[in-house]
């Protein structure tokens, strides 16, 4: 059965998230032939960002524009994300299980009346269902889900379903929905953000990750400079964390990030399970740590017993001349 199905996407300092295209994918699964239509919420014009959907697979993209959404809030942008919801009907709702995912579809879900399946890895059509996988228990398990009526609703994990190819041919109308933001009982005056520059952790497809072994902020640079060669993003352990080597926004794990990168490497990290919960389901998990027993290689597929500070660079070094050489 035919579905329309509505994505939300999401701007972050002036530009989409990945995972706003890999929720196209997604929807293109669930909708099985219907209508992909794409939603965008901000303060500037979304035109271009709206253009960029549509390439990337959707058949039309409406725009909410207002100064009331120039910083995410959970009473705009659902007041926002509901009056197009009631425009179009849509069978079906998928938006990326981030931050802002994780505070707005349940708002959403609650005003609509429908169930949310949260944190989706996996979206695949079997028969007249859709099926839903998602993990559990942090991550130690998997369960599938089927909504068998009303509307699909569901948030997908960062970099676990593959955006389609982008086609510059594609054509589709992007609309601007004039939407009365009132009663806010929050207003963003300022954002001061406390993050490094560079991929976005949650997006980034090779995660360089250092623990207590880096031993100290200085630790991290040998990281860094790999993170810089493979076009990768730092993370850490929530030892290093509370060690005050790096920012609570480099945190991976339980109380922190959750990650699915095609390349972990794990450098001086024991591997606690907390820390595990955050990225044993990484495609590949390299572990560089001087002693054998620990945790972290029962996860690994690679395993490099060392000091970090010795394999680090020279794991730098030889990447680079691999680079000059191709």
């Amino acid at each position: 059965m035919s579905r329309k199905v509505l994505v939300i996407g999401e701007v972050r300092e002036g530009a989409l998230r990945n995972v706003s295209f890999e929720a196209i994918a997604a929807a293109k699964t669930m909708s099985d032939g219907g209508e992909i239509v794409g939603v965008l919420c901000g303060s500037d014009d979304l035109t271009n960002m709206g253009k960029e959907l549509i390439y990337y697979g959707a058949d039309r993209v409406v725009t909410v524009q207002s100064d009331q959404l120039a910083s995410y809030t959970s009473e705009g942008y659902s007041q926002a994300l509901m009056a197009v919801i009631d425009d179009e009907s849509p069978e079906g709702i998928v938006m990326g299980h981030t931050a802002i995912g994780k505070d707005v579809t349940p708002k959403l879900a609650s005003k609509i009346e429908t169930g949310l399946i949260s944190d989706a890895v996996n979206i695949e059509e079997t028969g007249d269902n859709i099926v839903f996988t998602r993990p559990i228990y942090s991550g130690k398990a998997f369960e599938k889900k089927i909504i068998t009526d009303g509307l699909i609703f569901a948030t997908i994990r960062p970099n676990n379903i593959k955006a389609l190819d982008r086609d510059e041919g594609r054509s589709g109308e992007v609309t601007a929905r004039e939407v009365d933001i009132k009663d806010l009982r929050t207003v963003i005056k300022d954002v001061i953000r406390k993050s490094t520059e560079g991929v976005d952790l949650s997006e980034a497809n090779v995660i360089i990750a250092g623990g207590r072994g880096v031993k100290s902020e200085d630790g991290f640079k040998p990281l860094e400079e790999l993170a810089e060669v493979l076009g990768g993003a730092v993370g850490a352990s929530r030892g290093a964390c509370d060690a005050e080597y790096c920012d609570y926004s480099l945190q991976i794990g339980q109380t922190g990030k959750v990650v699915t990168p095609d390349l972990y490497i794990a450098c001086g990290i024991s591997g606690a399970i907390q820390h595990l919960a955050g990225m044993s389901n990484s495609k590949v998990i390299v572990a560089i740590n001087k002693d054998p027993e620990a945790n972290i290689f029962n996860v690994a597929d690679y395993g490099i017993v060392g000091d970090l500070f010795d394999v680090v660079p020279k794991l730098t070094e030889e990447i680079k001349q691999i680079k000059v050489n191709a």
